[in-house]
């Protein structure tokens, strides 16, 4: 530890790895579009790798479904912010809720056609 009784090192990789956890189990449990992305993931991330033909494409299968998982991950964290600050009404509030929510959209877009390109 240094003076600041701070982890430093190993320790504070395993202290941030823990919290990382602790964030995906969060999400997991209140969020039920990412429940069901981390599902669909379990499923589709053993068959981009057997659809595959190489490892490129198995690459380009698989990293999508991860780009999905982490902007729902970013949209709930922006939708929890906006609601920490505040339950009312406001413009503001609704204009980052709806382009985090299009930033999902974008990245299942992005799953869909990588997809349809190397399977078709």
């Amino acid at each position: 530890m240094n003076k600041n009784n701070k982890p430093t090192g190993i320790k504070k990789l395993w202290s941030a790895t823990i919290y990382s956890i602790q964030g995906l189990k969060a999400c997991y449990h209140s969020e039920y579009a990412f429940r069901l992305e981390v599902w669909l993931a379990i499923f589709l991330v053993p068959l981009g790798y057997w659809l595959g033909e190489s490892s490129i494409e198995r690459v380009l299968l698989i990293v999508p479904i991860f780009l999905v998982l982490i902007i729902e991950l970013l949209n709930s964290a922006i939708e929890a912010i906006v609601d920490r600050i505040s339950l009312d009404q406001h413009e503001l509030s609704g204009f980052a809720k709806d382009v985090a929510s299009a930033a999902v959209l974008l990245s299942l877009i992005i799953f869909l056609i990588t997809w349809i390109i190397i399977l078709l």
